[in-house]
């Protein structure tokens, strides 16, 4: 998967591994809307990501950069995901 724009990131205020773990996320959003993701590993990601995040408001304006980029709603991939049981592949 190798996108052709740039993944909204903060790289004055994050780590390398912070912005590793973001991209991780970015990627299994891409991954869930193309051909689906288990849900575990998305809800991880999701959960680092809130670690590394956790305005939501700041969420929402990387969500909207993101989906404006990919095409991709990071709001519908994790409500998805948490819609889903456990166990299940995530496919938005």
């Amino acid at each position: 998967m190798s996108a052709d724009y740039n993944y909204p990131l903060d790289t004055e205020h994050w780590s390398t591994e912070e912005i590793i773990d973001v991209v991780n996320l970015y990627n299994l959003v891409e991954k869930a809307n193309e051909s689906g993701v288990k849900r575990e590993d998305l809800m991880v990601a999701y959960t680092r990501f809130k670690q590394i995040v956790p305005s939501k408001s700041e969420e929402k304006t990387l969500g909207a950069e993101f989906e404006q980029q990919s095409g991709y709603s990071l709001y519908k991939t994790i409500k998805a995901a948490r819609d889903a049981s456990d166990g299940d592949i995530v496919k938005v």
